[in-house]
């Protein structure tokens, strides 16, 4: 393994397509750390199975590339290759430019990756699983589900162990109550530094259950968040696709991603989930427990926020949980959950509605969603705020997520 010391925060950020001195979003000469809150790996088929028991790694379903367009297959064949040069090349801030996917530097590789965050000074990194949970989440088998989890969990801290700004994101189902809480023992003890928990219900029952208490203890008490992500949770139903016209494929030219019309509907899955779990008191009982909803966007959050303290002025007098929370509801939110805005999202006007403590800096390297100029989009939202505003968007809200600060 490579050790790492501890990174410093950087003295150079990204202008355009060169560097400068001075910091673009903070218009003077503090020197800003960088946390950034939502990144990838490009998995490949068969790579999950080194980290699976013997007795799950039979019964994982394969690795589909439909989603990867034609020519999947000579592009699997050509990254041993690819990845190998890159370990041989320079790599610099027009990284984030591309190519993306599989085809990026550190697409798979940490020593590679660990280069990508020296060129971008970045001091903390979210990692995500790209295609991994399609080996085992629609397993109707529980030992095949959460064997499934526990082998992604180990292969995400194989990934990011190396290097201590890697902060590995494990996955959680939270179907079976007692196996969840078994299987986030197993992870916290590897070191998982987030829990991705689908943001659907469980199955014919809220995440905010009380047979669920105990898993959101234990993540409280370990000051480990859950985060909920895209793909965690259902897009549009099949049905509002069907205008009688041809389907379109989606916007990377295959058939497995968003479309116009799940854009606009990506959050409410997360919005339902995280309305509930204020609403039914489980950020009041568990004041230490953290969360965040990374790439779902963030203009529907001002919303939310006024919608659930409408829920509670309007039924409290009715609903006796209600009257058992001693905060309104979007201040649990506000104190416990944090937000990442796309970047062609309007930055400064959530920063306006909601105040510097909710939103988080993110690239989504090496997917193309993250854009070609993150640093430079949410630097221009940020610029016209306080230091201490755009210190909490790039830095401490996500540092604080995962306590680092």
């Amino acid at each position: 393994m490579v050790a790492h010391s501890q990174p410093q925060p950087p003295t150079e950020i990204i202008a355009g397509s060169t560097l400068c001195s001075q910091p673009v979003f903070l218009g003077g000469p503090v020197e800003p750390a960088i946390f950034d809150a939502d990144s990838h790996l490009m998995e490949t088929p068969g790579w999950l199975d080194q980290f699976a028991d013997e007795g799950v790694r039979d019964h994982l379903d394969p690795l589909g590339l439909e989603g990867a367009g034609s020519g999947a297959a000579e592009l699997m064949a050509s990254l041993p290759e690819l990845w190998e040069s890159h370990r041989h090349q320079e790599i610099g801030p027009e990284v984030l430019k591309g190519p993306k996917g599989w085809m990026a530097p550190g697409a798979l590789d940490t020593e590679v990756r660990s280069r990508v965050l020296d060129a971008l000074h970045i001091d903390a990194q979210l990692v995500f699983p790209t295609f991994a949970l399609v080996h085992f989440s629609r397993s109707k088998d529980p030992v095949v589900l959460y064997g499934g989890t526990s082998a992604l969990n180990r292969a995400m801290l194989a990934f990011c162990e190396p290097d201590p700004r890697l902060k590995a994101v494990g996955y959680l189902p939270l179907n079976d109550p007692g196996r969840a809480l078994q299987t986030l023992e197993e992870a916290l003890a590897v070191g998982v530094a987030a829990v991705w928990v689908p943001s659907d219900a469980p199955g014919d029952f809220s995440p905010a259950h009380v047979d669920l208490e105990p898993v959101w203890a234990r993540l409280a008490a370990a000051g480990v968040p859950f985060i909920l992500h895209v793909g965690g949770g259902k897009l549009l139903p099949k049905a509002f696709h069907n205008n009688g016209r041809p389907r379109p494929k989606d916007w990377l030219g295959g058939g497995e991603n968003l479309r116009s019309k799940d854009f606009p509907v990506v959050h409410h899955s997360p919005e339902r989930f995280l309305a509930c779990m204020a609403l039914d008191g489980v950020f009041e009982r568990h004041p230490g427990l953290r969360g965040a909803a990374i790439e779902l966007g963030a203009s529907w959050v001002p919303g939310m926020l006024r919608n659930v303290d409408h829920a509670f002025r309007s039924f409290s007098k009715f609903e006796p949980a209600l009257q058992e929370l001693t905060l309104l509801p979007s201040e649990y939110l506000r104190r416990q959950v944090r937000f990442t805005p796309f970047p062609f999202e309007d930055t400064a006007w959530l920063l306006e509605q909601c105040g510097p403590d909710l939103f988080m800096f993110s690239t989504d390297y090496p997917h193309p969603e993250g854009g070609r100029r993150p640093f430079e989009a949410f630097g221009d939202a940020v610029s016209g705020f306080d230091e201490s505003t755009r210190d909490r968007f790039f830095w401490r809200n996500g540092a604080e997520l995962i306590g680092l600060a």
